[in-house]
């Protein structure tokens, strides 16, 4: 569990200069929902690093929609890298 009082569960995935977090979070009204943040090392002129984050945020009703457009390209990757 994270810092965050409403956090839930975290799941972390590195991915080469890249990692993924998957965030459960629960709204005031325990409403629980999801946040897929990309976290990027970049270093600036001086050779200093920071680090690019992108956040989405994903509520309950949208979790099907969502896994069902991410299953579709998923699916469709694996079709076309077979041809």
């Amino acid at each position: 569990m994270g810092n965050d009082q409403n956090e839930i569960y975290s799941k972390v995935v590195r991915a080469g200069k890249r990692t993924y977090f998957f965030d459960i979070k629960a709204t005031k009204g325990n409403d629980l929902y999801l946040t897929l943040t990309e976290s990027k090392k970049t270093y600036n002129e001086d050779g200093e690093s920071s680090f690019q984050k992108h956040k989405i945020f994903l509520y309950k009703e949208d979790f099907e929609k969502f896994k069902d457009g991410l299953d579709d390209v998923l699916q469709k990757i694996e079709e076309l890298k077979n041809q």
